[in-house]
């Protein structure tokens, strides 16, 4: 893997990290609202992927921020969206959980855990339709695997062939439960043997994340049909900003954060570049969080804009 490649992931991590920091600090002074499900400690999984995947469709889970970013959302209209600004990259209606971009072939976070893979699936059928091979990238927690839906999905993905790579980042936790608690596999792999290829990857190497996406993808285009890939990962926070943690203890926390992905590449940057990556990272966050601040609120005389119909909010009130 070449420098200037190694030191994009570096620094997309950073950016990653410093963004989700300061989404922390701005929920807890009231600048944030709603559900705010953080991405720390997994960002060598959600930059990899993202970069990898260079093109095609990607559906992801509700802890997007990082991901929506390595994707090529700009960071300050994240922010905004976190704020609920008109400047956010859904005008402030989506908030933490709906970032969306159809430029960016970037379909967003869902609320209802697993209920994205279908749409996935969908939408890898219409690429299919059309001609196209670059695939549909959907990506989905461990818990997500015990969703009925989820099966559905990969049966209905490996019975017509379809171009999608079914992404599982196991943390090991559906919010605050075990996943060996209410699955028989810890490794979800075992799942799908009988659907499709699977392959296991380190989610907190972002090299080793990086080079499976990249073959996952190619398996992809090359008409070979569905794909499962599982990363092994662990955040070092709650489920969301309101989770404490508590079911976690302080043994398998330390092994967590020994496996810091940012860690884990920095030998590989130079130090010198390594500190002016992470320098610039933390400006850019700085502004971000400015940019969010001094972006206009809603105006209710907007409320309508982007429904269906004015009949439809009628009849919905």
């Amino acid at each position: 893997m070449d420098k200037l490649l190694l030191e994009d992931l570096y620094y997309s991590m950073l950016l990653g990290r410093y963004f989700e920091y300061a989404a922390k600090e701005n929920y807890m002074q009231g600048h944030i609202s709603g559900f705010l499900h953080l991405d720390i400690g997994q960002e060598g999984l959600s930059v990899g992927a993202m970069k990898a995947f260079k093109k095609g469709d990607i559906f992801t889970t509700y802890r997007e921020h990082v991901m929506a970013i390595a994707r090529g959302m700009a960071p300050d209209a994240v922010m905004a969206e976190l704020f609920g600004k008109v400047d956010g990259v859904s005008e402030g209606r989506g908030g933490s959980m709906h970032m969306f971009s159809p430029e960016l072939g970037f379909y967003g976070g869902d609320a209802i855990v697993g209920g994205h893979i279908p749409n996935a699936v969908g939408c890898a059928y219409a690429r299919k339709l059309q001609g196209l091979n670059d695939g549909t990238m959907v990506v989905f927690g461990d818990g997500a695997t015990n969703c009925g839906g989820f099966f559905e999905s990969i049966n209905i993905a490996s019975a017509q062939k379809l171009p999608i790579l079914f992404l599982c980042e196991n943390n090991k936790y559906a919010i605050g439960t075990r996943i060996d608690k209410v699955s028989p596999f810890i490794k979800q792999t075992e799942k799908v043997g009988g659907y499709m290829q699977s392959l296991e990857v380190n989610g907190m190497d972002i090299v080793s994340v990086y080079e499976t996406i990249g073959k996952a993808q190619k398996y992809l285009q090359e008409g070979n049909g569905p794909i499962f890939v599982e990363a092994m990962t662990c955040r070092f926070e709650g489920h969301s900003i309101s989770d404490a943690n508590q079911y976690r203890d302080t043994q398998e926390m330390k092994e967590c954060k020994d496996a810091d992905p940012i860690l884990r590449l920095k030998p590989r940057i130079d130090a010198q570049k390594a500190h002016e990556l992470e320098e610039r990272a933390i400006q850019v966050v700085e502004e971000a969080v400015i940019f969010a601040k001094l972006s206009p609120e809603p105006s209710l005389k907007d409320l309508k804009k982007h429904m269906f119909t004015p009949e439809g909010l009628t009849h919905a009130l």
